[in-house]
């Protein structure tokens, strides 16, 4: 399932072509941990970018071990439905209950380095995730909650102030497709 949608994906730049191909690569090299944390090289997680329904605001969640704002998302720990596992994510970690899918398809590959780092006081070696993202939407006026242990603060950031608040160089070419992508299924 999540092997014929990864594969489905059609790549819009080099670099999600590039990392579409090898995130299948691994997939093939590694198909009884790709899904799990077992797999200490690299794993597939699911990430949402949850955008306001007027495309305006993005909700994030100020992460505990990087130090700044980010998008929503988790590993699969072994469930293949990757929208699913973005859509928990989302609602774990932000509390907001009504985030819907702006579609099922999924909007973005990437591989993202993990620096090694102390989670719940065990050290965790640097890996990559194989990560495949979904575009979300939520209502801007319901409530949102921090999850401990994850997060610090949770908040509906302006889109136009986005890279400037996340402050994560390495992320701005991805929320800014993710953003552009976003906005489109929104007019439609």
């Amino acid at each position: 399932m999540y092997f014929d949608d990864i594969a489905a994906f059609e790549p819009q730049t080099q670099a999600e072509e590039a990392d579409q191909r090898q995130i299948l690569e691994y997939i093939s090299r590694f198909p009884d941990t790709i899904l799990t944390r077992q797999n200490p090289i690299a794993h597939i997680t699911a990430s949402g970018f949850i955008l306001s329904r007027d495309g305006e605001w993005v909700l994030m969640a100020h992460h505990n071990i990087f130090k700044v704002w980010a998008w929503t998302g988790g590993h699969a720990d072994g469930e293949p439905d990757l929208l699913s596992v973005a859509l928990r994510e989302a609602r774990e970690e932000t509390g907001a209950e009504h985030v819907v899918p702006l579609s099922t398809a999924i909007a973005s590959v990437e591989i993202l380095p993990v620096w090694g780092h102390v989670k719940r006081g065990e050290y965790v070696c640097a890996h990559q995730h194989l990560n495949v993202s979904y575009l979300l939407t939520a209502d801007r006026d319901g409530p949102l909650t921090v999850r401990e242990g994850e997060n610090t603060k949770v908040a509906w950031l302006p889109a136009e102030r986005l890279l400037e608040l996340t402050n994560e160089w390495q992320m701005d070419e991805v929320y800014i497709k993710l953003l552009e992508r976003g906005r489109v299924l929104l007019k439609k």
